[in-house]
């Protein structure tokens, strides 16, 4: 089941539940126009529209990507001017896809810079090419990164690995990336681990794993006892769901296999 939309592509996988979403101006890197910001918003929405005629919660995870063996090489700044979207202060769908329900997976190859990179570490996981380049350029524009990278790396690294991509501009390679926390893995075959990471994501519980997101996205933002509390919070109603039932069932039946559905 596929939509197109003016630069993006998306695809649901109705056998799997894993929706996947394609950043498609391959022209131009895939550089984040105010069109594809749009599209990326749509699209995440049209693959969470599937939720809406199932018994239960058939989206489970989602991959994006980049077309044509880029992820995306930042904002367009063809766009930029004094009263242009590009170089306004709305970043809707960095927000977006942080808030977006079910986990999403960063699939990154070649270019991943600037607002390709924030747009990837709005995303739960990233997997990446031993090829990819990534970084935070906006330095060279004498501007900064306008939608939270650096906040985003001080959190995944340190502040001092943030300052130190932010300032130099320099791109730095998928392992260095990787052993910096930036990125999740950098595997041999990056379609294949990808696609069998999402799809362990898709078989678990939907509603555990959407509490699961909840729970670490806020952990950034808040004290250990307050996170410990929010929780404990997140965990009381899910001993009330079906999907607990069957998980308590296959614990306890070695040969009963559980078919979580999301309620």
């Amino acid at each position: 089941m596929e939509e197109e939309f003016q630069t993006t592509r998306a695809r649901f996988d109705e056998t799997t539940g894993i929706g996947h979403l394609t950043l498609n101006r391959p022209e131009a890197l895939n550089a984040l126009s105010e069109q594809l910001r749009t599209d990326i918003v749509d699209g995440l929405r049209w693959l969470e529209s599937h939720n809406e005629d199932a018994d239960g919660i058939a989206l489970r995870a989602v991959v994006v990507e980049g077309a044509e063996g880029n992820f995306c090489a930042g904002a367009d700044i063809t766009e930029f001017g004094d009263d242009s979207p590009g170089a306004s202060s709305e970043r809707y769908h960095y927000d977006f896809v942080m808030d977006f329900p079910v986990p999403i997976v960063a699939k990154i190859r070649g270019y991943c810079l600037g607002g390709g990179l924030e747009t990837a570490m709005a995303c739960d996981f990233r997997f990446a090419d031993a090829d990819a380049r990534l970084g935070l350029p906006e330095v060279d524009l004498g501007l900064i990164p306008g939608a939270g990278g650096v906040q985003f790396i001080s959190r995944l690294a340190n502040p001092s690995v943030a300052k130190e991509i932010a300032m130099t501009g320099e791109h730095i390679g998928a392992e260095r990336a990787r052993e910096l926390g930036i990125v999740n893995r950098v595997p041999d075959d990056l379609d294949a681990t990808t696609a069998e990471f999402a799809e362990t994501i898709a078989s678990k519980p939907p509603l555990a794993i959407q509490a699961l997101k909840d729970a670490a996205n806020t952990a950034v933002q808040t004290g250990l006892r307050e996170g410990c509390r929010y929780d404990r919070r997140l965990f009381e109603p899910l001993i009330e769901t079906e999907d607990f039932q069957e998980g308590a069932r296959a614990f306890t039946e070695d040969d009963y296999e559980p078919e979580f559905v999301g309620r």
